[in-house]
């Protein structure tokens, strides 16, 4: 659904006759909707059930994409993607809990597979995408196609999780200080900001990181660094179940950091090639971190899963969110080469708190 939405971002901008600034705040609206509701996702999955919170968000999230193309205004559009935002913080934060259930229930390993599968989807709906847009008149048909996909798909197997709940939550909680609890959540939450920064910096100027500073030759180089990065991600999270039960989740977040932190050495060299392998080395680091951060969230006692999994996704993404817009203050202050020192040296000290505060059990 993401994948097929971002083809039509376009679209929508032309239809409206919005600038970049007005597209930019009506995007601004998802992400604001996702961290108004992810607070609340906790209380909603406690009274409603995980696995019923996953399967109605799933459906109402697929659904809730058709808003922001019918959108007759521009004000109709910002509610739209707000809402969109809403359901997103609460598919997001109910399926991992789900999966994180899963892993401790049966003892397996597969958060980091979960989120290769979402990074598959949105290639497959950028792909598939970008064929059907030429066929279709209306972008409404094609999104209505892809959210009864998507529905269907989810009817064939929610039996398969539909009845799962948090185990024991109340129980967990029970006699503890909450800062206590919430303690080892802030390292993990800042590392996951840490992390999701540096995603959404390399989403937002990798292409002008080329473009700009190492020159390349030609336009469709420029899209060379993200296209790198995106497929060593997916490929790192397919891995990383296998990597994290042979050496744990501590171990394989320190190597993700470091890895991260060898890439952007290899961006600053400056030159195409070095500069690419850079991108794609820091895909393959960050790509296991986060359904890491997830999964130590989701097994640290005391607390219910639901709760951790929401404050350290809630962090993450205010870093995906803030990351790029730093990165673009630091740019027009000093120069582009310089925010990705900046990058640089802040995963270095991410791999650093990892190393010291990370149990490795």
């Amino acid at each position: 659904m993401i994948g097929t939405w971002v083809l039509y971002i376009p679209q929508v901008k032309e239809k409206l006759q919005l600038d970049d600034s007005q597209i930019g705040f009506a995007l601004f609206c998802l992400a604001l909707g996702l961290l108004f509701f992810i607070p609340v996702v906790p209380i909603v999955t406690k009274k409603i059930g995980l696995g019923k919170c996953t399967f109605f968000g799933i459906c109402i999230f697929s659904i809730a994409f058709i808003g922001p193309l019918i959108a007759p205004t521009y004000v109709s559009l910002c509610v739209a993607l707000f809402l969109v935002g809403i359901f997103s913080g609460l598919t997001d934060i109910a399926m991992n809990t789900v999966v994180s259930e899963i892993e401790k229930k049966d003892n397996v390993n597969f958060m980091s597979a979960a989120h290769g599968f979402f990074s598959l989807g949105g290639a497959i709906g950028a792909l598939v995408g970008s064929v059907l847009i030429g066929v279709f008149s209306s972008p409404l048909y094609h999104v209505m196609i892809m959210t009864a996909f998507v529905i269907v798909t989810n009817l064939l197997l929610f039996k398969h999780y539909f009845k799962i709940r948090e185990i024991e939550e109340e129980a967990k909680e029970k006699g503890k200080l909450p800062i206590k609890l919430m303690k080892p959540m802030f390292i993990l939450g800042f590392l996951a900001m840490v992390v999701m920064g540096n995603e959404g910096a390399i989403e937002h100027w990798s292409s002008i990181y080329l473009t700009e500073v190492v020159q390349v030759s030609s336009e469709n180089l420029a899209g060379l660094g993200f296209t790198v990065f995106s497929i060593m991600m997916t490929i790192g999270r397919f891995f990383g179940d296998g990597i994290s039960a042979k050496i744990g989740s501590a171990k394989i977040v320190i190597l993700g950091c470091a890895l991260a932190a060898v890439g952007y050495v290899f961006v600053l060299f400056n030159g195409l090639v070095l500069t690419v392998l850079g991108f794609g080395i820091i895909g393959l680091g960050l790509s296991v971190i986060i359904p890491e951060l997830l999964r130590i969230a989701g097994t640290t006692k005391g607390i219910a899963a639901s709760k951790s999994i929401s404050f350290v996704s809630g962090v993450g993404f205010v870093g995906f969110l803030l990351g790029p817009v730093i990165l673009g203050y630091i740019s027009d202050s000093f120069s582009l080469r310089m925010s990705y020192v900046v990058l640089l040296c802040v995963t270095f000290i991410a791999t650093c708190i990892a190393l010291l505060k990370l149990k490795p059990k």
